[in-house]
């Protein structure tokens, strides 16, 4: 199929997916593709589009919901694209989609730039994490960005500057109009001190160890925080911690993490995290925000 449709940079059939998402699901695509430059995944775009293959742009698959069926199209990564500068006189971080959001972090922190400290503990891409405008402890990623380089519609690049991006809590315009692709992105950083950065980097992460299910594979965070309230005190007051369904089960450390405990599949947790809204819905009356994203399951 490949030779057919003459596709550019690292290509791979009937690919499994199972270590691309943190979930750590079973599934399959009928096309993995990894471009190896823009241009690449311009063309490649474009083959697709001419030959009406439908292909979905995958980050570090750490908010997302796989279908165990084969998806039936490709999906991309962009890996590849994965460069980081950092430009300390400037104070500002350059960075490509496919480059990971811990790695910017650290990256910065060793040149004293601080603001970033926040995405340290973050496991997914600078694309993925700007698409769900990612966040912890009361920061979010776009709050950083100065400007967004993008594919428009017509497979053209194009630079949104800060004051173009429409955004808020978990989510970006780029997921509710999907009207653009993420390739690179500047951010603007302040003058820090690396030490006390570094600190508080190592202070979350023995905080997250404590309170987190970090032993089992999951997709962080299920539902957004409802506005004066946390997900996982609403989850936990119904009793929910514990609940199973097939190898998924709602953590008992965190009752806004749902794990997969053992050998769970996409239909176990898709059915899981709906049996949890829908309770939550019945008991409280609260219409939890999934957070996460279902990935082929119409």
């Amino acid at each position: 199929m490949n030779e057919t449709l003459k596709l550019y940079g690292d290509i791979k059939e009937h690919a499994d997916l199972k270590c691309l998402n943190t979930y750590r699901i079973a599934g399959k695509a009928r096309l993995l593709l990894s471009p190896y430059s823009i241009n690449d995944l311009i063309n490649t775009i474009k083959i697709l589009r001419e030959n009406n293959v439908k292909y979905f742009i995958l980050g570090n698959g750490s908010n997302i919901i796989l279908n165990d069926r084969e998806y039936d199209g490709a999906i991309i990564r962009l890996n590849n694209l994965n460069g980081i500068e950092i430009h300390k006189d400037m104070q500002m971080a350059y960075a490509e989609a496919g480059a990971m959001l811990p790695k910017l972090s650290l990256e910065s922190i060793n040149e004293s730039l601080t603001g970033l400290e926040f995405a340290a503990g973050i496991p997914g891409t600078v694309g993925g994490s700007i698409y769900g405008n990612a966040g912890a402890y009361n920061s979010c990623i776009l709050d950083y960005v100065s400007s967004v380089t993008v594919l428009d519609e017509k497979l053209e690049l194009k630079v949104l500057e800060h004051e173009d991006i429409q955004y808020s809590y978990r989510t970006s315009m780029f997921k509710e109009e999907k009207k653009y692709i993420i390739v690179a992105a500047k951010f603007y950083l302040k003058s820090g001190d690396k030490e006390n950065s570094l600190e508080t980097i190592e202070d979350r992460r023995v905080r997250r160890l404590s309170s987190q299910p970090l032993e089992y594979p999951s997709a962080g965070s299920v539902f957004r925080n409802p506005d004066g309230d946390y997900a996982g005190r609403i989850i936990e007051a119904c009793n929910l911690k514990g609940y199973k369904i097939g190898g998924a089960e709602v953590s008992e450390k965190h009752a806004n993490f749902i794990i997969n405990k053992n050998n769970a599949t996409g239909k176990d947790i898709y059915n899981l995290i709906n049996y949890v809204h829908d309770t939550i819905k019945e008991k409280t009356n609260v219409d939890l925000v999934i957070e996460q994203e279902f990935i082929d399951w119409e």
